[in-house]
């Protein structure tokens, strides 16, 4: 397992990734993505993205980007440790990274207590 810089070749990876059926309801937006406006994101941000890159295949990502972080695994690599590794290798760079996570989104809350992470604030929408 490895963490590498983020590359336009592991772009579309992203893209495919983040609006995943088993992925994208853990995010806070949800909404499809399209290429373009992938490509215009990741010009702005790339750099701030990480691959996890499991024998030479992509894994997962992480980003931070003002402070706060952004994980996502392949539900083909899950349950092996990959987001852990991702977010605790983040952390070495990015000390003062937060993560914003849905109250229902149990699996994620727990991945980040795992990581040290505790919660601290309740964000309440109408």
């Amino acid at each position: 397992m490895e963490l590498v810089e983020n590359e336009e070749k592991y772009w579309e990876f992203i893209r495919l990734l983040r609006t995943h059926e088993e992925v994208k309801q853990g995010f806070i937006q949800q909404g499809e993505i399209s290429s373009s406006n992938h490509m215009t994101y990741m010009k702005k941000y790339g750099t701030m993205y990480y691959i996890c890159v499991i024998d030479d295949r992509p894994a997962g990502f992480v980003g931070v980007i003002d402070n706060d972080i952004r994980v996502a695994t392949h539900p083909d690599f899950q349950k092996r440790g990959v987001g852990k590794f991702m977010i605790n290798e983040l952390m070495r760079n990015h000390p003062g990274g937060v993560a914003k996570v849905k109250v229902e989104n149990e699996a994620s809350i727990r991945l980040f207590e795992s990581c040290g992470f505790t919660k601290k604030y309740y964000l309440l929408e109408k």
